[in-house]
């Protein structure tokens, strides 16, 4: 139980102090732009972890869900006259009860089915988003009215670097707290075995559909976040290349693990920036570097070096 718990102390005390410190060593404010947005994305991870990672369920599809909540405070300020963080808790709660309804069918089919299942699902909103231009401004987006709390307008990269950055950290704490729960727990023995997990008295699949609401949550979250740090908005938030980015970031990181989450985001936010000297063999390189790291850390990265220190300590 101690180990488990210096764990969770630990992850997040790391989280802390990057937050914290990266500031010191940015030059400029491009900076926290790009860190900004991958605490961004690292929320989402984190969400689609505790499906994938500790659940052990397939979702193609959870951009839908990043959608939801990059449209919901897009939609709710333009068109029916509601605060922007009324609109994230409204996003939240309809990410969640559509999760709810779309997640008792799908969640019943099991392998290559339940991807496919899932990849329907955000293929859908994603057409949804385009062909309503009326509301959502169709395939060439719509602007997205800046966070205002007190009269006092929130924007800029250094703003959103300290906020995306407390609502991951507190993401991460959910998640971490999570695991370490009799439902965290469940989890992992349906991870492990639905068998198995069935015959020891797990309700399966009010689990698996618990897992996936979590999960669409946190998506929809980081959808209204980013939509509000941007200013803008488009469908390709919730299309499919963006569901597949999120699903590299969890396996990448390192399924079940909340830091790897975390590690995957910043990895497939910031070497797209890195590499753009190499102009010709941009996606080329990136491909490269994701297989590598798979091939000699299958595990993920996070999980990966941990088993390798481990190793050489012993």
């Amino acid at each position: 139980m101690r180990g488990i718990f210096s764990k969770r102390r630990m992850t997040l005390l790391v989280l802390v102090a990057l937050v914290a410190v990266l500031p010191l060593v940015f030059p400029s404010g491009y900076y926290y732009r790009v860190a900004a947005l991958v605490w961004i994305s690292a929320l989402a991870a984190v969400g689609l972890n505790i499906l994938m990672g500790y659940a052990g369920q397939v979702s193609l599809g959870h951009a839908g869900f990043f959608g939801v909540g990059a449209y919901a405070v897009a939609i709710g300020p333009a068109r029916l006259g509601l605060a922007s963080w009324i609109c994230i808790l409204l996003g939240a709660a309809a990410s969640g009860g559509i999760a709810w309804l779309v997640g008792r069918p799908i969640l019943r089919l099991k392998g290559h089915y339940l991807a496919i299942g899932t990849l329907g699902f955000g293929v859908l909103i994603a057409l949804v988003l385009t062909s309503e231009a009326k509301w959502t401004g169709g395939p060439d987006g719509t602007s997205v009215a800046r966070l205002a709390v007190a009269n006092m307008r929130i924007s800029g990269p250094t703003a959103w670097y300290w906020i995306s950055g407390f609502v991951l950290v507190f993401g991460a704490w959910l998640a971490l707290n999570l695991e370490d729960s009799p439902a965290g727990r469940a989890l992992r023995a349906l991870h492990d075995s639905e068998i198995a997990a069935a015959l020891g008295g797990i309700d399966v699949a009010r689990h698996k559909l618990w897992a996936f609401v979590l999960a669409a949550v946190y998506a929809s979250i980081a959808g209204s976040e980013l939509a509000l740090f941007d200013g803008f908005i488009t469908p390709d938030t919730a299309g499919f290349l963006h569901s597949i980015e999120l699903v590299a970031m969890v396996v990448l990181g390192g399924m079940g693990s909340v830091l790897g989450s975390v590690v995957g985001a910043a990895l497939l936010t910031t070497l797209p920036q890195l590499l753009t000297v190499f102009v010709e063999y941009e996606q080329a390189l990136l491909g490269l570097i994701i297989m590598l790291a798979m091939i000699f850390l299958r595990l993920g990265i996070v999980p990966g070096v941990q088993r390798m220190l481990a190793r050489s300590a012993s």
